[in-house]
């Protein structure tokens, strides 16, 4: 048995307010579970995106997650689930006036291959994303692969930040 404090692990940089990787300080081999908060206009990712290989899953137990699929837009709220299959396009926002907290699980560990759509202002449409750290270590940077512009920056505990 492993038994852990969620409030004791580090936060990630996110578009979220909280995120915490339980899957390391758990132990597990086999599954993927991150803890989030998130305040109005917060994310769960940083871009659209799908995985390869894993299926996830999120639990909402306060507030009310929107998700942007292929299929249209879905609201999640309190005590309400919803999974996403392998190569399944989606991102979850709180785009509601309360906080949201869930949990995140994804199976099998990996995630493959994982492509992710951002919106580039210089190429006027969705493109591919690459994600990259800040030489200090401090913010995650979304530029377009494309023309490379970048589309997003964010700092731990912040919400998406402005593209330039």
């Amino acid at each position: 048995m492993k038994r852990i404090d969620i409030d004791e692990i580090e936060n990630s940089v996110q578009p979220a307010a909280v995120m915490r990787k339980l899957t390391k300080p758990l132990g597990l081999t086999d599954v993927a579970i991150n803890y989030y908060e998130l305040e109005p206009g917060d994310s769960f990712a940083f871009a659209y995106h799908n995985h390869e290989i894993q299926e996830e899953v999120f639990f909402v137990w306060e507030g009310t997650a929107t998700f942007d699929t292929e299929e249209g837009t879905i609201e999640i709220g309190p005590g309400e689930a919803v999974r996403f299959d392998r190569e399944e396009f989606q991102r979850g926002w709180n785009r509601g006036d309360e906080r949201v907290r869930a949990l995140a699980i994804g199976a099998p560990l990996e995630y493959g291959k994982q492509m992710k759509l951002r919106y580039c202002q210089a190429c006027e449409e969705e493109t591919a994303a690459q994600l990259t750290r800040a030489e200090d270590e401090a913010a995650v940077i979304a530029s377009c692969v494309v023309c490379g512009s970048e589309t997003g920056r964010w700092y731990e505990g912040s919400m998406e930040g402005e593209v330039p």
